[in-house]
Formats: structure tokens, C-alpha cells, sequence
């Protein structure tokens, strides 16, 4: 039995057809581009490195993956800037916000753990255990944990999308973006990046709930009246 020929796309035959395809592509690629342009633009004034980072209440670490249970190597250096700004009074408390969907996964106990091992009291440190993505984080940040501003760290190909978004969720953001050695991974996020950014503009347009709200926490305002 005789196989069934593909059609293949048939190119304009015309040369006003080609300049309408080409024209056609070039406003797709732009309209793709548009996201990550607004990410630039709405954050560039707000990105600062860790030693002259504003003085503020709350730190911000957004969760990064763990390796056997232990923060990833991502993760360990955004927790490793959190204890250093911690250390030297720039913040005077530390959320750290990531996945807990399941019994066997549990991000925010781990920062906490990596956090005290590395000189931040356990009593500094609040836990946000529905972290489930930056937009989930943000508005938790603000509606259930109560920070109107804050410190935010990650690696330099996400803290854009951070602290727009959590300037969007009504927190005054700076964020710190953590040096990295240019691998795999950091390709593999920055190009991860040019795809989220169209969400995370639906996100501040729309402003949808997180996965999960729940009722607000005192956490925050307890540690920093703890510190004084």
C-alpha cells in the first residue's frame, strides 16, 4: 500500500506575497518579545548587588529545587546572599517561599535548616509553604504574610520577573541578583525566561488568586518584633 504524500507549505509565489510573510513574522517575533521588553524596562531602576542593597525588613528567597533534600546548588547561593545581608543588618528577617505540594518535597524546611547552619536564627526565618510559582510567592508575600517591601534574591535570569511581578502584587521590590557561572542550567533558565515572561505579564494584568490563599499569618510580624 502506496504511502500518503505530505503536502508541504507552499511559499508566497508572489514577491509582494514574500514581503507580506516576512512582515507577518517579524510582527510575530516582536509581539513575542514584547513580555521580556516590559520585564527590562518596568525593573531597571530596582536591581542592585548584595553589598549595597537598601535597608529593609524582609528578605525574599524564592525556592530553587532540592538535591536529595537539600537545597540545589541555585539555591544554596540565593540563601548563601540572604545570610549575608542578614549578617550585615541590611534585612532583619528572611522568608523563604517555595514547594511543599507533597510529604516528600519540602523546600521551605530546607532553606530554613541551610539558613541556620550559615548564622540566621531560626527565629528570623518565616516559611511560606505554598510558594508554588513567583506569582504565588508575591502575592502571599503581601496578602498573607503582610511585607510591603522587601529584598527580593534569585539568579540574575529570574530576579526581573520577581520583582515585577511583586511590584504588581503592591510590595516596593529591589532585587539581588546572584552571580553565576554561565552552565547548562543558567542557559537553559534564561531561555525558560523568555517564555514565562508572557505569563507573568497575564499575571499582572489579570492578577489571578494563587493556588492556594488561605487565612493571613503573623509570622512575619512576630520575628521582627522578636528583632527588636
Amino acid at each position: 500500500m502506496p504511502r500518503p504524500r505530505l503536502s508541504r507549505p507552499r511559499l508566497p509565489r508572489t514577491r509582494a506575497g514574500r514581503r507580506r510573510l516576512v512582515r507577518a513574522v517579524m510582527a510575530g517575533c516582536a509581539l513575542g518579545l514584547l513580555p521580556a521588553t516590559w520585564l527590562r524596562l518596568t525593573t531597571a531602576d530596582r536591581l542592585v548587588p548584595t553589598r549595597t542593597a537598601p535597608r529593609t525588613d524582609v528578605a525574599v528567597v524564592f525556592g530553587a529545587g532540592l538535591w536529595n533534600g537539600e537545597p540545589s546548588p541555585y539555591l544554596a547561593h540565593r540563601l548563601d546572599a540572604a545570610a549575608t545581608l542578614y549578617r550585615e543588618g541590611r534585612v532583619r528577617v528572611v522568608l523563604v517561599t517555595g514547594d511543599n505540594s507533597r510529604e516528600d518535597y519540602d523546600e521551605p524546611d530546607a532553606m530554613r535548616a541551610y539558613l541556620t547552619r550559615h548564622g540566621v536564627p531560626d527565629g528570623r526565618i518565616v516559611s511560606d509553604y505554598a510558594g508554588f510559582d513567583t506569582w504565588d510567592s508575591c502575592v502571599r508575600a503581601k496578602k498573607i504574610f503582610g511585607v510591603d517591601e522587601a529584598v527580593l534574591i534569585s539568579q540574575g535570569f529570574h530576579i526581573r520577573r520577581a520583582v515585577a511581578l511583586c511590584r504588581a502584587a503592591g510590595i516596593t521590590a529591589y532585587g539581588v541578583g546572584v552571580d553565576e557561572r554561565h552552565d547548562a542550567t543558567w542557559y537553559y533558565g534564561g531561555t525558560r525566561e523568555l517564555f514565562a515572561a508572557g505569563k507573568a505579564a497575564l499575571d499582572a494584568v489579570f492578577e489571578p488568586d494563587p493556588r492556594f490563599l488561605g487565612p493571613r499569618e503573623p509570622g512575619v510580624r512576630r520575628a521582627l518584633s522578636s528583632a527588636g
